[in-house]
């Protein structure tokens, strides 16, 4: 007689069942926010480069405030007509004070010398308040580090499934889920510490190891201690904690906007659930 048949015996799927699944699935709410973290915490806010604060006193004297107005922006950053906005990557090598006061998109003036930026970017914070693009200036030339995170975390969510497969094998799948919970819940934190890009993205790849570690071990304790017939209806349901944990989210890094904050939202919880493991 097998295990399953035991289990039918003694009443199937019954209350241990229920708790056991549900305490399982709880964590899944926010464990489809590790792997869709980087849409936020790697967002790309509108930018541009920086303007040198200086003042420009035309022939008339006025003066022209270095302020980051559309006026200013037209002396210093060139115009994409094609996409009707400012360019992200590059500005004049000299003030073009004349295109201050033209209207750009109807002008066929020759285009200035321009340079890439050379004092860094100035982000809008609308949409995002912090970003790790904007923390330490992921784009143009370094726009391929963004996506290079993702890749990095995802390296890490292979090797924990190597790790930690053999790891459970060998010293039970309870407790291999416990320690992911504490890695996720420890490391994930310490990401919202990362002082530069190099320590965000090690502490991504140990992250990406946790979060194997929690997936490969909670469905397959769900499904050794449940009856064969009903491991279709629980898996199924299990899939909705991870579909409503898309929509969490959402809406928390609608509300926070800030990427060190959001990894902390996302990931001190686990510390609850490596505690009630036990």
């Amino acid at each position: 007689m097998g295990f399953s048949d035991i289990l039918d015996e003694i009443g199937g799927f019954g209350r241990f069942q229920w708790i056991h699944v549900t305490l399982l699935s709880i964590p899944g709410l926010l464990m489809a926010s590790q792997n869709l973290l980087n849409n936020f915490t790697a967002g790309i806010p509108g930018h541009h480069c920086t303007i040198p604060n200086i003042t420009h006193t035309n022939d008339q004297n006025i003066t022209v405030e270095p302020l980051g107005t559309d006026e200013l922006l037209r002396a210093f950053i060139p115009f994409d007509k094609s996409s009707s906005k400012f360019t992200k990557c590059t500005r004049y090598v000299e003030p073009q004070w004349h295109l201050a006061s033209v209207n750009i998109t109807g002008t066929n003036i020759t285009e200035p010398e321009v340079e890439t930026c050379q004092d860094g970017w100035t982000y809008q914070r609308t949409e995002f308040i912090s970003t790790i693009v904007s923390e330490w200036d992921l784009v143009c030339k370094l726009r391929p580090l963004k996506q290079m995170s993702q890749t990095i975390y995802m390296g890490g969510v292979l090797a924990g499934a190597i790790i930690f497969g053999g790891l459970s094998d060998k010293f039970g799948r309870r407790i291999v889920l416990v320690w992911s919970y504490f890695q996720l819940a420890t490391l994930g934190t310490f990401t919202a510490l990362a002082p530069s890009y190099l320590a965000y993205c090690v502490f991504r790849f140990l992250s990406g190891m946790a979060v194997s570690g929690i997936i490969l071990n909670s469905v397959s304790l769900k499904v050794e201690w449940i009856p064969t017939k009903t491991r279709t209806v629980v898996g199924t349901l299990s899939s909705f904690f991870f579909t409503f944990g898309q929509m969490v989210l959402a809406g928390v890094a609608y509300s926070l906007k800030d990427w060190r904050k959001l990894h902390v939202a996302v990931c001190a919880p686990y510390f609850v659930f490596a505690l009630y493991s036990w």
